[in-house]
């Protein structure tokens, strides 16, 4: 197994990544892929993350009203007539629902990853599961882990996120495995912080947009590490379940116990 971590979505190669045996895992810790996470663990049917608010409005035209959520921000700031894309708001309201997400940087990111054979979409809340299907599955591909980055610019939640995954790799592996510069690097601001994950996603720069709008329940979430043990893969243009696993209502019977 091959190990890279793109630091920003901007350096996505798509054609690169058509490539036989490339695997993608993007993350967006500060706050889309832990916005997915979260809605499929809250027994969402599926997430579609879309790339701008006239997509969103345009897929959901073709769905029953009632049976969508549309939830989206452009740089930070809510969208008309949408949801925040918060996981603790919309928490109570994706039960059985699609959830279509419209956010700056992770649904892009998601977007140009489906370039890859094999999509993932991953966070703390899940990264320990993701590793356990690579381990299982991909051992003999190229792991191109996606930080979404922030309008371009590098968010330290996502490289400690990338961090988090390959020592969750590591851990369960009886095996080394080749890694670029770059996740070593990730995988040393982890090794650095491993027990300060409120402490580093509070001192970002989105961590501090966050503590400022008073999104501190976000920010605690999104810091908790495999607390939402799911599988989530890209198909057909949505984030689902990976088939085999425990169905959203079976899921929520466990977490409700």
């Amino acid at each position: 197994m091959k190990v890279h971590v793109l630091l920003t979505k901007e350096e996505i190669n798509e054609e690169r990544l058509r490539e036989k045996g490339k695997v993608a895992v993007v993350l967006d810790v500060l706050l889309a892929t832990t916005t997915i996470i979260s809605a499929l663990n809250e027994g969402a049917k599926e997430v579609i993350p879309v790339m701008d608010a006239n997509e969103a409005f345009k897929l959901s035209q073709s769905l029953k009203k009632g049976d969508f959520i549309l939830a989206g921000e452009r740089d930070a700031r809510p969208i008309e007539h949408f949801h925040y894309p918060s996981p603790t708001l919309l928490s109570p309201l994706v039960e059985g629902k699609s959830l279509i997400l419209s956010t700056t940087n992770g649904t892009i990111a998601l977007k140009k990853a489906e370039a890859a054979e094999h999509v993932y979409i991953s966070s703390l809340l899940n990264n320990e599961r993701t590793a356990r299907q690579l381990l299982k599955c991909h051992r003999e591909s190229t792991i191109v882990i996606i930080c979404s980055g922030n309008a371009g610019e590098v968010s330290l939640e996502d490289v400690y996120g990338a961090g988090h995954l390959i020592q969750s790799l590591l851990t369960m592996s009886e095996q080394n495995f080749s890694m670029s510069d770059a996740a070593k690097m990730a995988y040393y601001l982890f090794l650095g912080n491993r027990h300060n994950a409120s402490e580093l996603l509070s001192s970002s720069h989105v961590g501090q947009l966050f503590e400022n709008h008073g999104l501190l329940q976000d920010l605690t979430l999104a810091a908790t590490a495999n607390t939402a043990p799911v599988l989530a893969v890209m198909k057909n243009g949505a984030a689902i379940l990976e088939a085999g696993q425990a169905s959203p209502s079976e899921i929520k019977k466990v977490r409700d116990r």
